[in-house]
């Protein structure tokens, strides 16, 4: 499976074909400068709560590819009121099958509201199961024991997890996240991008070794096969 970073939460995944582009946030992002927005075709995109910093490039993308919104109930209606329509909506707990393969929205610790302040709905991550393998996006969270949970339904392949600290889990905490998890590949997100959650590359990949974990951080505008 292809996975490109577009930096902090914003990641594009290859699955069966289609792409699925998670949390865009770019023309933003200071670090992720040298990114072409325009080049960016997902067929869908998937965004886990309604921070700035994970949906600011929504409506740009999805005129230009006809992408498919899949979020909660909230941030669909939020969006088809300013003309993207066709989103998929759904909330903690449930399923649906894709023509890529299936998606779960599982629990997420945060805050969530939409730029004006208003409710944006529950945080959430999402647990994708296709026949090119099973990942878990988490989102924006603290470390939760409903991580859990998620092992009892599906063996993942990969997760990608936040560990700038402040905002959301630390690298002590994304370590222990992988491990109710039960998954021994991690990609690394949500870190660098302001002064708050920079953090230490090097030890973070120690880190995650001494545990007997591999932990991918590649640069934005990279992509890694899974």
């Amino acid at each position: 499976m292809r996975v490109t970073n577009y930096g902090h939460a914003c990641w594009m995944l290859e699955v069966n074909g289609k792409k699925l582009l998670f949390d865009p946030f770019i023309s933003g992002n200071e670090l992720a400068k040298h990114i072409d927005i325009a080049i960016i075709k997902p067929d869908y995109i998937l965004i886990s709560h309604g921070h700035q910093d994970h949906m600011a490039d929504v409506i740009q993308i999805a005129k230009a590819s006809g992408a498919t919104l899949i979020s909660n109930f909230e941030i669909i209606t939020w969006f088809a009121a300013k003309g993207i329509e066709g989103g998929h909506p759904m909330n903690h707990g449930g399923s649906k099958s894709f023509d890529f393969g299936k998606v779960k929205m599982v629990n997420a610790i945060h805050s969530s509201s939409f730029p004006d302040g208003s409710y944006a709905g529950n945080p959430a991550g999402f647990v994708i199961e296709s026949n090119a393998g099973n990942f878990y996006f988490a989102g924006d969270t603290a470390l939760t024991m409903d991580m859990q949970i998620i092992p009892k339904f599906t063996k993942l392949d990969f997760a990608l997890l936040p560990l700038g600290d402040n905002f959301t889990m630390g690298i002590d905490e994304a370590l222990m996240a992988a491990q109710w998890v039960e998954c021994n590949t991690i990609i690394g997100m949500h870190y660098d991008t302001f002064g708050y959650i920079v953090i230490d590359h090097d030890a973070a990949r120690q880190a995650f070794e001494q545990a007997g974990l591999t932990l991918h951080l590649p640069k934005i505008g990279e992509s890694i096969e899974i």
